[in-house]
């Protein structure tokens, strides 16, 4: 049974190793905090996880000294594996998945993987998919992973901001916003795309500016941007 330790008691770290230690075959040695001295941490385990912010993720490698076996991986989305320094087995586990909360659930999940193939035992583990991102590529995929997620939570504050001015709850919009996701996965986001963008309804955009708050307008233009970018797309495939 491989055992495995986790240096960074965060949300991250605490989720994943909830999930290690609910997952068949993998026996979680513990985690290890600020406080602890973590210079023998990859010690009698096969893989060590530094579940701590970018920033710290080179010096804690560095602080731990290399151990026969052991692999040293990281769950950076945008880090490459050089960060991981002098440790001879190397690897990423990033899980694709806002994590807000130190029980959130990984089981399933999508993570990106390089390095050492205990990364990829991992997510077999739990029953994830995983996809292979090369250190080239690292900062476009996290970029699209910040997109995806971050992004659309302030978008989504947009809408709150926005809807409040007609006297509307964000509840009333969240169905909308779960059936265009849906409508994104059967269809690509392209073909889609709806409403006055979409339609060429430029009156409509202008009505929009008009009534919106004008604080809101960089982020509304921007949207609209991307729109018609995607108009465009959708129309030259079809040409």
């Amino acid at each position: 049974m491989p055992a495995v330790r986790l240096i960074g008691p965060g949300r991250a770290g605490r989720s994943l190793a909830r999930a290690l230690a609910a997952a068949d075959g993998w026996w979680v040695a513990g985690v290890l905090g600020r406080v602890d001295d973590v210079a023998a941490a990859a010690v009698g385990v096969d893989l060590l996880v530094l579940a701590v912010p970018d920033a710290a993720v080179a010096g804690v490698a560095a602080a731990v000294r290399p151990s026969p076996g052991c692999a040293v991986a990281h769950l950076a989305g945008s880090l490459t594996l050089d960060v991981l320094g002098h440790h001879d087995r190397r690897a990423s586990i990033h899980p694709l998945v806002a994590i807000p909360t130190p029980d959130t659930q990984l089981a399933g999940r999508w993570f990106a993987v390089a390095g050492d193939p205990i990364a990829g035992r991992v997510v077999d583990a739990l029953r994830g998919r995983a996809i292979a991102v090369a250190d080239a590529d690292r900062v476009a995929y996290h970029a699209a992973a910040c997109i995806a997620s971050n992004h659309l939570v302030a978008l989504l504050g947009q809408v709150e901001r926005v809807a409040e001015q007609a006297g509307v709850p964000l509840d009333a919009y969240l169905d909308l916003v779960r059936g265009t996701v849906d409508n994104v996965a059967a269809l690509g986001p392209a073909a889609a795309l709806t409403g006055p963008v979409a339609r060429g309804d430029w009156a409509t955009v202008d009505r929009h500016r008009a009534a919106i708050d004008a604080r809101e307008l960089p982020g509304y233009d921007a949207m609209v941007d991307l729109a018609l970018r995607l108009r465009e797309r959708e129309q030259i495939s079809c040409g």
